[in-house]
Order: C-alpha cells, then structure tokens, then sequence
C-alpha cells in the first residue's frame, strides 16, 4: 500500500531561495507541514508579520519595505493575485516575504502555533453583505480567538474597512474580546498615519466613502485555547466481500452526510480495472477538501483495501476519517456476508 509522509512533503531546503535569481517553491496549506517552522522556512529565526488578503500587493511590499529585518507573510486566495505578487517580490529582490495560497481559517488553525505573530494585519476583508453569506466573514469570534492566540504578548492586530456596518459589527467584536487591549482612545480612527493607500482605500477615497482603521495590541491575559489542528494517521479499511467492484459501482448512490459544522458529499465513483474511485468533498470549519477515496482489490479474492488516494495532496483530517468511515459503512452494509480484516480509521462523534 501506498504511503507518504505529508507532513514532510515541502523540502525546506527547497522553499528557501539560495540566490537573487532563484525562485522560490509556490507554497500553498495543503502542502506546508502542519504547523510551518517558519524559521526554517524563511532562513532565519525573525519577527513574523502577517498580512491576511494581500490583494495586489501594495501593503505586503510596503510592510516588507518598513520591516526589512521581520519575515512578512502574505495569505491570499486568489490565484492570479498570488502570481502577480509573487513576480513583484521578485522583480524587488523581497526575499524575507512569502506568500501562501490559503483561506486565513485554514492558516490560522494548521499553520502557525500560539504566541508566534509580532503582527497580523487586515486590510478590507469582503463584508459579504447579504445575510446567508454572514458566515463567510473573516472577522467572526472562532477566527478571531485563533488569531488572538497566535499574537505574542504585545502582538499588533490592525484593521482596515470602508463598510461602517463591518466596521460597527468588528469594533463590537475586538471590544469584546479580553486579550486584545484598544491602541485608540475612540474605537476606530478615519485616517492612519504610515499607511500605503491600497487598491480598495483608494476607490473608497475616491467614491467619497469613509474608511475605518482599528488598532488592537495583545495583552497578557491567557489566550483562547486553540491549538494547532494537525492531521491524523492515514485511514484505510481492509475488508472481504464476495461483491464485484462492478456490483458495488451498481449499487452506489450519492451520500450527502452532515454533523456539527462538518459535511460530506460523496457525489461520484469510477471505475478502473482493479478499483473504484470515490469523488469526495469534505467541508470542515478550518479546510475544505476535494479529496479521493479508492478501493483496491488485494491479491487475494474478494479482498479490498479503502484508502485516501494522493491526487491533490490530501490531508487526513477528522473530517476525512469521518468520510473514510461513511464510505466504509455503506460498502461493508452492501452484503451480510462482508467481514472486516483490519480498520484503521479514528472514530469521530458525530451527534
């Protein structure tokens, strides 16, 4: 059976750009180890600053610019932002600055441990205005809490909007929220002395909008417990059954499964000579994956081994055992006759 170490997936050595002409390796959370060494990926062991959303670039070069001894770190979601900043740190010779493909939930709760950002910076997160898509916002209390706990003591938190309804629902948020300590004497400011104008400030300028700036400072009450959700074994199930790969495919219907936050959708399955190969799609509060599980008949008879295939670099999350366990459940149910030789799976509660 197939097995790779995920966790040592990104070579170090790799990441680091040896030369001025050198292009570093495209980083992204599916692949970087969880939690990162930052020192080790950066070079060296420096204040760790974040910009989370950096757009065109405009703010993480002029952070890289003002704090040339600090690592800057760029989270961004946007493929073709990330390939416009990356030709810009280039073209500048910015090589303390990475940027990583990754919502700012997934980077938060997986990539940096508690107590290790000097600052973390917003600059105008999508308000996501209507009321269904509410749960998207960046600034929410469980995001929040993570961001809190990876500020050292005396950590920087700045924000940045030109939505007043984001900027009252925020201020209501960071004031009540115990760690963090208010920089302001009021609770926003309309202008913010050392900024770049970024792309967003500047059509809000010009659109007559006000902006609305937040300065918050990590105080030494403890931290919300949120520690760094690292990935499980990987799962797999060997079990016998007098069932064709042919009679299972038959047999297979979608599976549309939720507990708590997380969901699962098992939606399509092909099959190959010696296999099934399940389409899945995982939804938990910190990832979400589009993963595979196959189904691999063994050299003996009717035996079969359901396991997390490498296509996409999947990480064994709870969620992904929670899928592989689903999966394993309903092929197991297809036959009274079926006997399971071997799980390796974590049981997850799902009530």
């Amino acid at each position: 059976m197939l097995r790779l170490n995920i966790s040592a997936s990104i070579d170090y050595n790799a990441a680091v750009m040896s030369s001025d002409t050198a292009h570093p390796q495209k980083l992204n959370s599916q692949m970087l180890p969880w939690p990162v060494d930052w020192a080790a990926l950066l070079g060296a062991a420096r204040p760790l600053i974040l910009e989370i959303g950096f757009g065109h670039g405009d703010f993480l070069l002029h952070l890289a610019r003002q704090h040339p001894d600090a690592s800057i770190i760029g989270l961004e979601i946007s493929n073709r932002c990330l390939t416009l900043v990356e030709d810009r740190l280039q073209r500048h010779n910015l090589h303390h600055v990475r940027v990583i493909h990754t919502p700012a939930e997934t980077a938060l709760h997986h990539l940096f441990e508690p107590g290790t950002l000097d600052e973390a910076h917003i600059n105008f997160p999508d308000p996501w205005f209507k009321t269904r898509h509410e749960h998207r916002r960046l600034m929410q209390r469980d995001t929040l809490d993570a961001l809190v706990s990876r500020l050292k003591p005396e950590g920087r938190l700045y924000l940045a909007t030109d939505i007043h309804d984001y900027a009252v629902m925020a201020a209501d948020l960071l004031a009540a929220t115990p760690g963090l300590d208010n920089r302001l004497d009021t609770p926003w400011a309309n202008t913010m002395d050392g900024r770049v104008v970024t792309k967003y400030e500047r059509k809000a300028r010009q659109e007559g909008r006000a902006c609305y700036y937040f300065a918050y400072q990590r105080n030494h009450q403890p931290a919300p417990p949120v520690p760094v959700i690292q990935e499980l074994p990987m799962p797999h199930v060997v079990f016998e059954t007098p069932l064709s790969l042919e009679a299972m495919r038959a047999a297979f219907q979608p599976i549309e499964y939720a507990y708590g936050d997380t969901h699962i959708n098992i939606s399509f399955i092909y099959l190959g000579e010696r296999a099934l190969l399940f389409d899945i799609y995982v939804k938990e509060p910190t990832i979400d994956q589009r993963v595979a599980l196959t189904l691999v008949a063994r050299e003996r008879p009717d035996e079969y081994t359901l396991q997390l295939s490498m296509i996409g670099h999947p990480r064994p999350t709870t969620g992904i055992h929670a899928a592989t366990n689903l999966l394993a459940d309903w092929l197991i149910g297809l036959h009274p006759d079926t006997k399971v030789l071997k799980r390796k799976t974590q049981v997850i509660k799902t009530e």
